[in-house]
């Protein structure tokens, strides 16, 4: 079914912005003390991340439901989505992304302006790596993303509602399996939208976003997405 770029940006900024609301939300909800699930754990933030991640997905189905730059990359990669399409894409995962991480704020307000260590609240909205290493730390990122649009090109399924149920499953088993060394960002627009919202958000005592670690959770993602849709190309080409 075509659709229309005005849609297409519709779409990826609800999708993405319930599915960043939802994540960065669960983030808040560990984090941020007086919350009931203060101190929750980090399996309890991916079960949020995946689950937010079929939420948002379906949310966004009339576009396709991308909610990730490295996604749309991937699927034009692989002769699967308009290039022409690509940045009207970006456009609406980067808006979206950035509403979400505001909605977040809003919903916490009062647990942020309690919270004793409002220096470290930037975890809630982006990722950081637990042994900073530029080299490493984009390995990192590539493989998770590669993951994430390996399953993607490889087990297409005609049932959308399955194939969002799928990946929010592939996401969990990329955040407990593989978020230990960065925090799994494996989205672009869900990295850095929510640190762009922290930069400009009114939280007292807030650190600096951290802006030369923002890049590698941008660029890891965008290669590993292109490399999955490569090999997807190469194996497609042999068959």
């Amino acid at each position: 079914m075509d659709i229309s770029a005005g849609a297409i940006f519709v779409w990826e900024v609800l999708g993405t912005a319930t599915l960043i609301v939802l994540g960065t939300g669960v983030v808040a909800n560990h984090v941020l003390r007086k919350n009931n699930g203060h101190n929750a754990g980090f399996l309890f933030i991916n079960f949020g991340w995946a689950f937010g991640v079929f939420t948002g997905a379906s949310v966004a189905a009339p576009s396709g439901a991308h909610l990730n730059p490295a996604v749309t990359l991937g699927l034009a990669i692989a002769d699967k989505v308009d290039w022409a399409k690509v940045p009207v894409y970006f456009a609406g995962e980067m808006v979206g992304a950035f509403l979400g991480a505001c909605l977040c704020w809003a919903a916490y307000k009062l647990q942020f302006d309690d919270h004793p260590e409002p220096e470290n609240t930037l975890g809630i909205f982006s990722t950081a790596p637990q042994i900073p290493n530029v080299a490493w730390n984009l390995v990192t990122e590539i493989i998770g993303t590669f993951v994430l649009l390996e399953w993607i090109l490889f087990n297409p399924t005609s049932n959308a509602a399955l194939g969002y149920a799928g990946v929010s499953f592939v996401v969990l088993v990329i955040g407990t399996s593989l978020g230990g060394p960065t925090g799994y960002a494996i989205n672009p627009a869900r990295d850095l939208g929510p640190r762009l919202a922290y930069a400009v958000l009114p939280i007292k005592g807030k650190r600096d976003p951290n802006w030369g670690y923002s890049w590698i959770p941008v660029v890891g993602p965008l290669i590993g997405g292109a490399l999955a849709a490569l090999l997807y190309l190469a194996i497609h080409n042999l068959t």
